[in-house]
């Protein structure tokens, strides 16, 4: 029987080998972004690439998202392989036209002539290193209201290689968000060979019969403290990973809650907007006969995200766990 070796390592660590996989299978594949040459980026997820791939493939850009996202666009367009690194998701909005109107529409209105999906743009978004208004975001929604593009966030260090590789190679443009919260702090074991994992199937990370609990990045480490405090009051979680927002695996999260009967989704976003609402709106479609309870949504608050009270804003494992309670007893 074969074993798959593996090698410990961080989420950081994971996506580094990643591209490090990809640029070496792949001579087209080309890494772009501000200061991700020598320096690797300001989390250095590209440290060594410059190094070992050269300066042609592994390269500075000057500080404008929306001329990043330009030229990635132009590269995927002339076959080369682009992955861009915008260096926090918070400054993806200067690039927003650039991604919404040109990247997920230059199939559509060639009549499919022309392409850029080769095309991958990595962002390290979310709360949870006190980087106040400017650096904690979570603007996930914001790019799954747009036809053309695909949306991932990985939860772990073996999600995060799979899921990237499967990204660089996906036929369209794939936005990669990285929980940077947990980038040092998630942990295990990650194969160094080469392999992918599907975009747009979810992970049932445990199976249970009174509630369901769905969220993707770094809310993952949330969702499963709190459904081991619900196990020690007698109430089976059945918790899901979707990994991917868009497409999103809607036959998974529905199978399971109409085995549930209750639905609880959790992301640090604000809640108005988030994509929680789109979650709810669609099972609620497909499973109303089955519901037990309303579905509960456990979100970030609809202000700037603060500094000071950033423990405050997040939705963490507890005020979950009192949600699961009030879904339970509703």
């Amino acid at each position: 029987m074969n074993t798959v070796e593996t090698k410990r390592m961080n989420l950081l660590q994971a996506i580094n080998s990643a591209l490090d996989t990809a640029m070496e299978a792949d001579g087209k594949v080309v890494c772009l972004g501000e200061d991700i040459g020598k320096f690797g980026g300001v989390f250095r997820a590209t440290s060594n690439l410059q190094e070992k791939f050269g300066r042609l493939r592994c390269f500075n850009t000057p500080l404008t998202e929306q001329g990043i996202a330009g030229f990635a666009i132009g590269l995927a367009a002339q076959g080369s392989v682009a992955v861009a690194e915008i260096q926090f998701a918070d400054y993806i909005f200067p690039a927003f036209d650039q991604i919404v109107n040109e990247a997920a529409k230059f199939r559509y209105r060639s009549g499919d002539q022309f392409n850029c999906g080769g095309l991958t743009i990595r962002a390290p978004y979310g709360g949870g290193i006190d980087g106040g208004l400017y650096h904690s975001q979570s603007p996930e929604a914001y790019f799954c209201h747009t036809p053309g593009l695909k949306v991932v966030i990985p939860s772990s260090p073996y999600q995060a290689k799979g899921l990237l590789l499967a990204a660089i190679r996906d036929p369209d443009p794939v936005l990669f968000f990285e929980p940077k919260a947990i980038y040092r702090a998630s942990v295990g074991e990650v194969p160094v060979t080469d392999y992918e994992l599907p975009i747009g199937v979810a992970e049932v990370v445990q199976e249970g019969t009174d509630i369901t609990l769905l969220g993707w990045g770094a809310q993952m480490i949330q969702i499963n403290k709190a459904a081991e405090m619900a196990a020690g009051e007698g109430i089976s979680c059945e918790v899901i990973d979707l990994r991917t927002l868009l497409p999103w695996d809607r036959d998974t999260v529905a199978t399971s809650v109409s085995k549930t009967g209750r639905l609880l989704i959790s992301h640090e976003a604000p809640l108005t907007g988030g994509f929680a609402g789109e979650i709810t709106a669609t099972i609620q479609e497909r499973c109303f006969l089955s519901l037990e309870s309303p579905i509960t949504r456990v979100a970030g608050l609809d202000t700037p995200f603060p500094l000071i009270q950033e423990k405050q804003y997040l939705p963490d494992y507890l005020k979950i766990y009192e949600a699961i309670k009030a879904s339970v007893n509703f």
